[in-house]
């Protein structure tokens, strides 16, 4: 069990990392689309589950409950000073994703802030014609 434990922690640390370099890429080249949206939510899904689980991998619970002595980032197939030191790696990553992406992340959220608006005035005027309509009758 704890074989199969490393092999899926691997596996996600495989994708997550493919996600990273190629936001990296997108981001050195200007490119957007979906394809980056899915690279980005996979990459931000990642460091959320980190992040609400104490900045402690969910799968170290488990490892530890497998056997492992103690379950971490470094219980995976790669070489130990890398796994150790992912967190100091991907800190700086992620600020270099952030700017290199900064421009579609500031047309999202200001798509995302006009939608909302766009919404509210749609809905303050349904309820002011329906206001009307219910008084001149």
């Amino acid at each position: 069990m704890p074989s199969a434990i490393r092999l899926a922690h691997t596996l996600i640390w495989f994708v997550v990392e493919a996600a990273v370099v190629h936001l990296l890429w997108t981001g050195l080249t200007g490119r957007r689309g979906r394809a980056v949206a899915v690279s980005a939510t996979l990459v931000v899904g990642e460091t959320a589950v980190f992040v609400v689980n104490g900045f402690r991998c969910p799968l170290t619970d488990l490892a530890e409950a497998a056997g492992a002595e103690h379950g971490s980032v470094t219980d995976t197939y790669l070489p130990g000073w890398l796994a150790h030191n992912l967190p100091a790696i991907h800190t700086p990553l992620g600020m270099l994703l952030l700017w290199l992406h900064r421009e579609s992340i500031g047309d999202a959220v200001a798509r995302l802030g006009a939608g909302q608006w766009s919404r509210r005035r749609a809905s303050a005027r349904r309820a002011s014609s329906n206001r009307s309509r219910s008084g001149s009758e």
